[in-house]
């Protein structure tokens, strides 16, 4: 991901938006994108600040706070599938998808293969 551009050249184009000049004027003149100087009048017309907002992070993992329960549930009944957990979720309240069930019980290093041949 690339940076902001500073906040000194977005309040210079700002400022000659607010002075009255064109964006696409002002976009050629500081050598940036039309779409910015639109979006950079737009946030200062809103906020009253041009400063970027948030970049990056990490989304919080939704179900950690239920990890004893699916590990219960793995432990009582083995050949439950992804979908049928996901389902059990929905029915506790937990809004989760599928993916985000495979992916914390390949973090938690649970197996979940259905294989009839294995004994």
């Amino acid at each position: 991901m690339v940076r902001p551009y500073s906040n000194d050249l977005r309040e210079r184009a700002v400022s000659a938006v607010v002075q009255g000049q064109s964006t696409r004027a002002v976009a050629e003149q500081f050598g940036v994108a039309v779409s910015s100087v639109v979006k950079w009048s737009q946030r200062y017309r809103q906020t009253g600040s041009v400063a970027p907002g948030k970049m990056g992070g990490h989304r919080k993992r939704v179900l950690e706070p239920h990890r004893a329960f699916i590990a219960e549930r793995m432990a009582q009944t083995p050949h439950l599938t992804i979908h049928g957990l996901k389902d059990e979720l929905v029915a506790r309240g937990v809004k989760v998808s599928h993916n985000a069930v495979w992916e914390f019980l390949r973090r938690e290093g649970l197996r979940f293969k259905k294989n009839t041949v294995r004994p």
